[in-house]
Parts: C-alpha cells; structure tokens; sequence
C-alpha cells in the first residue's frame, strides 16, 4: 500500500467515503450474484436437487448479506456526508 498517510500505529489511514465505497462495491458484486443464482434456479437445469439445494441456500446467504451490506452502507456517513 504505497502512498498512504499512515497514522498511529504505523496503520495506514482511510477515510469514512473510502470504507463506504468498498461496502458499495461489495453490495454491487452481491447483488449480481444473487441474479445469476435466481437466473441458474429459474432456469431448467441439470444440476439436480442436490445442486438447487445449494443454490437456494447460496442465494438465502447473499440476500441475508445485501440486507446486512445496505444496513451499513446507510448508516456509514461518506466523505460528502460530512
């Protein structure tokens, strides 16, 4: 991480919008991933029940995830927010 003001402790220091940014990067990545996963279960496919069944549960987690993602995106002040 070269080029970053460090602060105490030698940690390097990024700001509130930073943190938010990465929430928000983070919240677009789940949510196209629980559209591929709807896509994959709406789909006819040859994974069988077995393979639905981790499906359905991969997408109960991502959704479980977003709500925690959007949680925190909403209650994180950015940069602007200030």
């Amino acid at each position: 991480m070269v080029g970053l003001p460090l602060g105490a402790g030698g940690r390097s220091m990024r700001g509130r919008g930073w943190i938010k940014a990465l929430r928000q990067d983070e919240a677009r990545w789940v949510r196209a991933r629980i559209a591929e996963l709807e896509r994959d279960l709406m789909a006819a496919s040859s994974k069988g029940r077995h393979g639905r069944f981790e499906a359905g549960h991969e997408l109960r987690t991502a959704k479980f995830r977003l709500e925690r993602l959007e949680e925190c995106i909403a209650e994180t002040p950015g940069e602007a927010d200030r």
